[in-house]
């Protein structure tokens, strides 16, 4: 265990102690400094460049707000017992573990049978052997077993701390004030109810706001079309680098980054294999950045041509459609880069591609957000809320990205 107290310098929120003992442990350990390595926004930084924040930087910040929200409850007389909240914190510091190179552009291109929270719970797993079961607590919390629902619900909810924190932290550096949510009001306004986590009443504005500023960020920033096709071309690229490893072709990569093009790797064989996870655990953006930036000067015109447009910002394209593309489009627009690069029909494909992207603004189906009123009766808040009424959260916006490239009509 760490001996020494963290002190961090958050640009968002200011200081940030992180006690000596488990948190610090977690925070040194490294598969936690292995996130100050992987982007927060993947490609977003091409539309705005300040965004290059990690998954490390957002995870201390979560942690930051968790500790608010701990400092309220007890505050309005929520008991929580100190294992507990350590429980809770070091679950929250750890939640994004498992994520991929470039965070969720690249989700399931190494294991494609697994969601990033799959694996982070893994790594978990690993860390807990190598703490002798201190962090055995911190995975009930995580996983929702333990029986204090509402620790949970301040990780992975519709309100949760990080919700909270990436909406504020991505708002600061990408520098759309939009998503500006005043978490430190909604962290105020925090409560418990009959073992769930609840919001007092007076906070129905900030909950508002804050569901607004989430749709806002969402098809401004998240889903911007040039992040987007930024994210498509590297998708494709490495589409074509395992179609290229499955036949044998040698391809330049780190020694993680070839296992993982070279070999078919499942869920299971990452929790069977400890070496598996371990490659896994080396992963992080520069060793695709490393790999693209040769890879633009391969033999094979596709590979060549997909990774070169991801390091000269040569971007596919975006054509945006409410419901559907217009039928023979896409081959219309496969055939003409077929032509133009003398291939196949097949090896166009990865030129001239879709992607459905629907959001709602605050799921009806899912653990909803409650309001706790003075005389302690509780509501969700699409009941109460004249904005996000439970007709309009249930009309999704939707969208369809067609992405082609730039010198073809």
């Amino acid at each position: 265990m760490n001996d020494k107290d963290i002190v961090i310098n958050d640009p968002v929120y200011g200081f940030t102690l992180v006690p000596r003992g488990l948190l610090a442990a977690i925070v040194a350990h490294p598969y936690f400094q292995r996130m100050g390595r992987i982007r927060q926004l993947g490609m977003a930084s091409l539309v705005y460049p300040g965004a290059q924040h990690t998954r490390k930087q957002h995870s201390i910040g979560a942690y930051h707000l968790m500790r608010g929200a701990f400092e309220t409850l007890a505050g309005k007389g929520v008991f929580i017992f100190d294992a507990e909240r350590e429980a809770a914190e070091a679950a929250i510091l750890m939640h994004d573990l498992g994520h991929g190179p470039y965070s969720h552009v690249l989700e399931g291109a190494f294991v494609p049978d697994a969601a990033h929270e799959e694996i982070t719970l893994l790594m978990m797993r690993r860390m807990n052997d190598e703490m002798h079961g201190a962090l055995s607590l911190a995975i009930k919390v995580f996983r929702g077993d333990y029986p204090k629902r509402f620790l949970h619900e301040l990780i992975c909810s519709q309100l949760d701390m990080d919700r909270l924190d990436y909406l504020c932290r991505d708002s600061f550096y990408t520098g759309v004030r939009e998503g500006n949510i005043g978490a430190e009001r909604i962290i105020k306004m925090l409560n418990v109810d009959d073992d769930r986590l609840v919001v007092d009443a007076k906070g129905i504005y900030s909950v508002e706001n804050y569901l607004m500023a989430r749709r806002l960020m969402y098809w401004q920033v998240y889903l911007h079309k040039t992040a987007v096709a930024a994210e498509e071309v590297l998708r494709s690229t490495l589409r074509r680098a395992r179609e290229l490893a499955g036949r044998g072709v040698e391809l330049f990569g780190s020694p993680a980054l070839r296992f993982f093009l070279y070999n078919h790797v499942t869920l299971a064989d990452l929790a069977a294999d400890a070496a598996a996870l371990d490659r896994y655990a080396t992963l992080d953006d520069s060793d695709i950045l490393c790999a693209l930036k040769v890879w633009a000067g391969h033999p094979d015109r596709v590979l060549a041509a997909l990774a070169g447009a991801f390091v000269n910002r040569r971007l596919f394209k975006v054509e945006v459609y409410d419901e559907t593309v217009p039928p023979g489009r896409i081959e219309e627009l496969r055939m003409q880069v077929a032509q133009r690069l003398g291939v196949g029909a097949a090896e166009a494909a990865h030129f001239v591609t879709t992607r459905t992207v629907e959001k709602e603004m605050y799921s009806t189906t899912a653990e909803g957000i409650c309001l706790l009123g003075k005389d302690g009766t509780t509501q969700d808040v699409s009941a109460a809320s004249h904005i996000v009424t439970g007709e309009t959260a249930k009309q999704a916006d939707r969208k369809v990205y067609l992405f082609r490239p730039r010198d073809i009509a």
